[in-house]
């Protein structure tokens, strides 16, 4: 996971610093949303290798992204998740809670896909209903970009498509300092919560 995991960050703080948030991020996303039993949680890791690693948390079934760009694995991850709708989210995002995610899961159960904006232009969490086919909403989007969502709202052209709230995820040092108060938090502040609802 070392080096392989939130370069930009680390290119601002170093790698050990940059592992050591990933790591606790996760946990905290388990924590969080990871055991809810209305939903079955995959942790998606990459490299493939990293599945058998020693570190990921017990009790959590895990997948290899495999080969592609980001667009490619979480297709990889739609096609071949179980059956019913499916939620993708990031593992860096301090504000998530588990509501945000039933949120999503009820928004499927009348639009074919959702999204979770984030303010850089790109998104945290990403549902298809997967019904009657999986869509392929990812081809062509320009990744870590300002144009993500709107590249991937492009093609679902026609589609109905809803929106849960918008938070923000870590990419670099000035995000993981605005992000402070929620990082490592089992628990969200409830102002935090609050304000995340409303959005």
């Amino acid at each position: 996971m070392a080096g392989r995991v939130k370069t930009r960050l680390a290119r601002e703080l170093g790698t050990v610093a940059a592992t050591g948030f990933a790591r606790q991020s996760l946990r905290t996303l388990l924590l969080r949303v990871g055991r809810d039993r209305r939903w079955q949680t995959f942790v998606a890791a990459t490299p493939d290798a990293s599945v058998a690693d020693r570190h990921w948390p017990c009790g959590i079934s895990r997948i290899a992204q495999g080969r592609g760009d980001l667009g490619q694995r979480m297709q990889r991850l739609m096609l071949h998740a179980p059956p019913g709708p499916a939620v993708i989210v990031g593992t860096d995002i301090p504000g998530i809670s588990a509501e945000h995610v039933a949120h999503a899961f009820r928004l499927l159960g009348s639009h074919d896909a959702v999204f979770g904006p984030a303010a850089d232009g790109g998104y945290w969490l990403v549902g298809l209903r997967r019904l009657p086919r999986v869509l392929r909403p990812f081809a062509g989007v320009r990744w870590s970009t300002p144009h993500a969502l709107a590249d991937t709202l492009a093609n679902l052209e026609g589609r109905t498509v809803a929106f849960v709230a918008s938070l923000d995820d870590v990419d670099d040092a000035r995000a993981l300092r605005a992000a402070s108060p929620s990082v490592g938090r089992r628990v969200l502040p409830a102002a935090r919560r609050l304000a995340s609802a409303a959005r």
